[in-house]
């Protein structure tokens, strides 16, 4: 129960001050002018004063309210290097007990963890959530148990109380990492990317040495070691050998007595990306079909296309010069002989045999083909015929010879049951209502897999591998009237450009492939195969531990399952004769990017505090009490400023000069002047 007087006045303080002045020059005039009654007027007039300054007795009932001590433990990955982790615990246990022993105390713990997508240890975000949740008015002290290592130094916010920093670690601690500078996300297939290298000492580094053992790894296979020094940039090359993702791994051996090794490797993710496609079209003559192609190519600006057209055969005699026939002689040497292993897909549009290619240059591109190349073949008419390029060398590398029979009549191109799993024509729009083909060449499949089909079931579009390479036919040459809107149309655009990324090896476009898609450090397997049924998914994690997956079908020919891995780094997966390497969150996580204790974040907030900052190895401090705004760390000790807080539950107020008293005070005093300056 507090006991006070406080005062309600009925007229604004100016006012009362003017009156209280007019009234005391009034009596000191009196008095001074020899009247008798002047004491009693100056009775009467304080009487008035009294009444109107309004005093009250208050009677006031208050609970106090406890001293918050917030107390921050820091749990993030850091906090478990070494004996972090123990200190840690040892120091919030007996911090804990001794303030909670404390009267008119409350303690409250807050554990900080992690930030989600690597953004470190978010320690003053966190006091300031802690904060918003408690009164300022209570708030007696903050005390934080941690490395020093935090990435949000920057959102500090106001502080009501001092701040106190207890940091675990050792003085002799020091570690070893790898950085990995300006990584690009893509890179030119084939073509050197320069990245930037650089292994760093950091604290008391016991070891005289001046290199390390660092090796690379390309996609998970066998690595190269060379020796490099200490905190030297390095330009190391890597050359990156498919489309896309390549997942580069450099790696340092763990040192003696280092603090973590779990900054001695780096994950690099490049995405490949071809520089220019070179595309050779072979035209056998003029027609719509040989336009379509045309504009496909040359619509995508990342295609080079050299265009070879037959526009007059060597047996046509119609008396026109020879000097006549061209600007400039086309240089099917060069194109075939000496150049033909720059092009990433050569196209045969209803070409035949005419003798303007000799057998040597089409050796050479059945050759060019099992080293790696690619041929899309679209047979018309003469692919049936005795000049059929089935009746030369290609024939090596053909998925199907052709009989001598042509339909020419009204179909619908259909898609395989195998066509419904392959990439290049699963999912494309509207198959039930494409539009009809007037012709197609009956061919017999010899090898490969038959995507689509037309007249009576017959192939009409086959895709086969040949050892390195890649071989194309469609047995048509009318797939120019989907992109007309004959009879509906079709997709003919979205198959083409499909047709020829495959055969440029496109990696979203390959029918058997297993790779993972990566969401923090959660993954998304993915499997697609043109096999009916899968594996077991066996998934090696950076440890070297195995586990086994169950594949989930999501669609024909696609299969699924999701995992939530334990920790970051290289998982290695294969099913079947698949195989991939997925590498699970950054390339240097925050928490281990520096790892060696440091308050300097830190010292300024403690300053502006006058708060402490400490080394749990030398010694956990007392807890005192000190008074707000005096200094409260000293040698072994920190403090807490208790805030005296409190809560009213309830008022009591009696008036102590009741307005009509007063009234009738003044009156009497005043009277009583009147009569005693009257008799006189």
């Amino acid at each position: 129960m507090i006991d006070s007087i406080i005062f309600d006045p009925l007229l604004p303080w100016s006012v009362l001050i003017i009156a209280s002045v007019i009234a005391a020059s009034g009596i000191f005039f009196a008095a001074l002018k020899g009247l008798t009654g002047w004491a009693l007027r100056a009775l009467a007039a304080f009487a008035i004063l009294g009444a109107l300054l309004g005093p009250i007795y208050q009677e006031e009932s208050r609970i106090q309210l406890p001293d918050i001590v917030l107390l921050i433990e820091d749990r993030s990955a850091s906090q478990y290097i070494g004996d972090r982790s123990a200190q840690t615990t040892q120091a919030i246990e007996e911090i804990s007990l001794e303030i909670e022993a404390r009267s008119n105390t409350e303690l409250r713990r807050i554990v900080v963890t992690d930030g989600t997508d690597n953004s470190g240890t978010r320690l003053m975000t966190t006091i300031s959530e802690a904060l918003a949740e408690a009164p300022s008015n209570q708030i007696a002290g903050i005390i934080t148990v941690t490395d020093g290592r935090i990435h949000d130094a920057e959102y500090t916010p106001k502080l009501p109380a001092p701040l106190h920093v207890l940091l675990s670690g050792q003085n002799n601690d020091w570690d070893r990492r790898i950085i990995v500078k300006n990584a690009p996300a893509f890179g030119i297939i084939g073509e050197p990317v320069m990245l930037t290298v650089r292994v760093e000492n950091n604290g008391l580094v016991p070891e005289d040495k001046e290199t390390t053992e660092m090796s690379i790894a390309v996609d998970g296979r066998e690595a190269v070691t060379s020796t490099v020094p200490f905190d030297t940039d390095i330009e190391v090359p890597i050359t990156l050998s498919h489309g896309g993702r390549n997942v580069i791994q450099f790696a340092i051996p763990q040192a003696n007595r280092e603090l973590t090794d779990r900054n001695n490797a780096a994950l690099i993710q490049i995405n490949g990306v071809r520089d220019r496609l070179r595309v050779l079209l072979v035209s056998g003559e003029p027609h719509q079909g040989g336009r379509a192609w045309r504009n496909l190519l040359k619509s995508d600006s990342s295609v080079d296309l050299v265009h070879f057209t037959i526009l007059r055969p060597p047996d046509k005699q119609d008396g026109v010069p020879v000097n006549e026939l061209s600007l400039i002689a086309f240089p099917t040497h060069e194109l075939f002989i000496e150049k033909i292993k720059d092009f990433d897909l050569i196209i045969f549009d209803r070409y035949k045999r005419r003798g303007i290619l000799p057998a040597v240059y089409l050796d050479n591109v059945a050759e060019y083909v099992r080293n790696g190349g690619a041929v899309l073949v679209i047979a018309g008419p003469d692919f049936a015929s005795a000049d059929s390029l089935y009746r030369s060398p290609l024939s090596t590398i053909f998925p199907a010879e052709p009989s001598a029979r042509i339909f020419q009549e009204r179909f619908r191109p259909s898609i395989t049951e195998i066509g419904e799993r392959h990439p290049v024509t699963s999912n494309l729009k509207n198959s039930q209502n494409w539009g009809a083909w007037l012709r197609q060449v009956e061919i017999n499949p010899l090898t490969g897999n038959t995507l689509m089909t037309g007249v009576m079931g017959k192939p009409l579009l086959i895709l086969d591998r040949v050892e390195n390479g890649r071989v194309a036919l469609i047995a048509s040459d009318h797939a120019w009237l989907w992109s007309r809107g004959y009879d509906n149309g079709g997709p003919q655009l979205e198959l083409l450009r499909r047709l020829a990324h495959w055969m440029m090896k496109e990696p979203e476009l390959e029918e058997e492939a297993l790779w993972a898609e990566t969401t923090g450090q959660s993954m998304k397997i993915k499997r697609r195969t043109l096999e009916e049924n899968t594996g077991m998914l066996k998934l090696t994690q950076p440890n070297g531990e195995e586990i086994n997956l169950q594949l989930e079908a999501i669609s024909p020919g696609n299969y699924q399952v999701n995992y939530d891995a334990p920790t970051i780094g290289l998982y290695r997966l294969s099913e079947g004769d698949q195989q991939a390497v997925v590498g699970l969150g950054p390339s240097a996580p925050k928490e281990f990017e520096k790892t060696i204790r440091d308050g300097s974040l830190l010292r300024n907030a403690v300053e502006l505090t006058q708060g402490g900052l400490l080394n749990i190895e030398d010694g956990l401090p007392m807890i005192r009490s000190v008074r707000e705004g005096r200094p409260a760390s000293g040698r072994g000790w920190i403090g807490i400023t208790p805030r005296g807080a409190y809560k009213t539950t309830e008022i009591n107020q009696f008036p102590l000069l009741p307005a009509w008293l007063m009234l009738i005070l003044a009156s009497a005093f005043i009277l009583m002047a009147w009569i005693k300056e009257g008799r006189n």
